[in-house]
């Protein structure tokens, strides 16, 4: 009986054995080596795991980081020109700096400019409202304002003003991660060069009607009568589909084409007052 325990025992340890050099060389036929320079990257990153760089999370940003010899084509929008920098001297490359960016809703469709025609009662989100109807006013391309974008954002930088009909992104919390974009089913969100003192010129609209049927929409729609491009004298603004589009890359903040909009739909932000002219001022004198 003894024996026979012992053979078993024995065989048990050579199976046991065996399994083990077997297993060893099968580890290191598929041995996947790691480079210990994504830890360093990943170390670096803001952690946020947004998916703004284009990747999912900073793990998986960092590894892309690793296997490039340049950076041009990768970049962390929340933490910027600064971790990009730390990025590159962790690798030992170049660091290219990107102007930063900021997301705007390209609507000014509130209660007040585009008011309602109809009243829809169902699902409460962009998502299923825009699939089921154009929305409760005449526009068809305007905000529907149930928030789909202040759900996407992990950083508080949309406020919904309910009120107003059309959301706010707040400039300072703003991170240009893009989840905005990809939540809005409208396509009204864009990432815009963001200017010193978060000045910004935009075309607030994207109705793409004619003039005459997007006027009547709303008070301060886009008809696309192209004085903001005959005027603007660095090409930043096209005319396509009835639409003016201002390209931020381009713009100069001049703000000559906020003046010659005849319906407004051009919004200048975060500018001081203009100066009145001095015959403005003669002529208001002269009144008074």
């Amino acid at each position: 009986m003894s024996v026979t325990i012992l053979y078993t025992v024995i065989t048990l340890c050579v199976i046991g054995i065996a399994a083990a050099v077997i297993l060893y060389f099968v580890a290191q036929k598929f041995k996947v080596y790691e480079d210990p320079r994504i830890d360093e990257v990943e170390e670096a990153l803001p952690g946020a795991n947004c998916g703004g760089c284009g990747f999912a999370g900073c793990r998986a940003f960092a590894e892309a980081c690793v296997k490039q010899t340049n950076l041009s084509d990768l970049n962390c929008p929340v933490g910027g020109n600064d971790t990009m920098g730390n990025v590159a001297g962790i690798l030992g490359l170049e660091a290219v700096k990107t102007d930063p960016r900021v997301a705007y809703i390209r609507c000014n469709g509130t209660c007040d400019n585009r008011p309602k025609t109809n009243t829809y009662d169902g699902a409460a989100t962009c998502a299923i409202a825009s699939s089921l109807y154009s929305g409760d006013t005449d526009c068809q391309f305007g905000c529907l304002g149930y928030g789909d974008c202040v759900d996407a954002c992990d950083f508080d930088a949309i406020d919904l003003r309910a009120n107003l009909g059309v959301p706010l992104i707040l400039d300072d919390k703003c991170v240009a991660c893009g989840a905005c974009v990809d939540a809005c089913p409208k396509n009204l969100i864009e990432l815009r060069k963001k200017f010193p003192k978060d000045r910004k010129i935009v075309v607030a609209c994207r109705n793409e009607d004619k003039g005459g049927v997007a006027r009547k929409a709303c008070n301060v729609a886009c008809i696309g009568c192209g004085k903001c491009e005959k005027e603007c004298k660095f090409d930043a603004i096209t005319i396509e589909n009835n639409l003016a589009f201002i390209d931020s890359d381009k713009c100069k903040l001049c703000r000559k084409c906020v003046s010659v909009c005849p319906t407004n739909s051009i919004v200048e932000l975060n500018f001081p007052p203009r100066k009145i002219k001095t015959e403005e001022k003669e002529e208001c004198q002269t009144e008074n």
